[in-house]
């Protein structure tokens, strides 16, 4: 599966997973509630010993296909017996393979196995990007805790090996603020990018989700709309039409609804946001 596929992928996958976490009224805030600046205090994340690759492996394999689960195995039988100069070419394979089935978990430990080893920017990065997914995707607490302290620590290696880069900065902050130890400091990396490059997707997805969850929905509603202008896209749209709603502008809701269940183009997220938009609609 190419990069853009999987981008996509768990974007629908992050969706569908938000549709159905949420009843579909009751969801329009106060008056008084609304641009309430202050972001939700939650807990700081700790990590799990027992979240590692075999566990994640274990969890994902019954949910992919039986071949490609089949072809893991073979490939993990492998490297228990590899010599040292083949088990980092098998892990790659392995990763891909997780990669292939948009499963960032498992990809994401071997990845950073992987970067232990070379110390490459590239991996860094890599491990880095599959764990805050593996948190975007995972509503386990206990697992999200290891994801966002490997994904710190992924980050934090790619920033000092390359310190301007943006992708690894997005990608710090984007882990600071799943952390919950340190969101301003995550929010001000985020910024830093934003500042550098106004048009960075990612920080720009990211700080309109944060501001969404600090009840910050007219930001939220400004990033969304600098991200549709410069490609109209799943994610954007969606959180977009969760914004409006809050705001209560009913109308402006339903057509980033309508947009975002014509680019998902799955018929079961279609059906549920039907439901969102009917009660919006009464």
């Amino acid at each position: 599966m190419k990069k853009k596929q999987i981008v996509v992928a768990v974007a629908v996958v992050a969706i569908m997973g938000y549709l159905y976490s949420l009843p579909v009224k009751g969801l329009i805030k106060p008056e008084a509630t609304r641009g309430n600046a202050k972001a939700a205090t939650a807990p700081a994340l700790k990590p799990n010993a027992n979240i590692n690759e075999a566990s994640v492996s274990a969890l994902a394999k019954p949910n992919i296909d039986a071949t490609i689960a089949r072809e893991i195995s073979a490939l993990e039988a492998k490297l228990k017996t590899a010599g040292e100069a083949d088990k980092i070419t098998l892990q790659r394979q392995i990763a891909k393979a997780w990669d292939s089935v948009t499963q960032p978990a498992p990809a994401a430990f071997y990845y950073l196995d992987i970067a232990h080893k070379s110390n490459a920017m590239a991996d860094w990065v890599d491990a880095g990007n599959r764990f805050n997914t593996a948190y975007k995707l995972s509503s386990d607490t206990s697992a999200q805790g290891t994801f966002v302290a490997n994904a710190v620590e992924a980050f934090d290696h790619a920033t000092k090996l390359q310190p301007a880069s943006l992708e690894a900065k997005t990608g710090l902050g984007v882990a600071y603020v799943n952390g919950g130890a340190m969101p301003m400091q995550g929010i001000a990396l985020l910024l830093e990018v934003v500042k550098q490059d106004p048009k960075n997707h990612d920080a720009l997805l990211n700080l309109g989700m944060f501001a969404m969850k600090s009840g910050q929905y007219e930001k939220a509603v400004d990033r969304f709309k600098t991200l549709i202008a410069q490609k109209e896209e799943i994610e954007p749209y969606f959180y977009l039409a969760e914004s409006y709603k809050q705001l209560g502008k009913k109308q402006e809701a339903i057509a980033a609804y309508e947009k975002c269940k014509d680019l998902m183009g799955d018929p079961v997220a279609g059906q549920r946001i039907d439901e969102y938009i009917k009660e919006l609609k009464k």
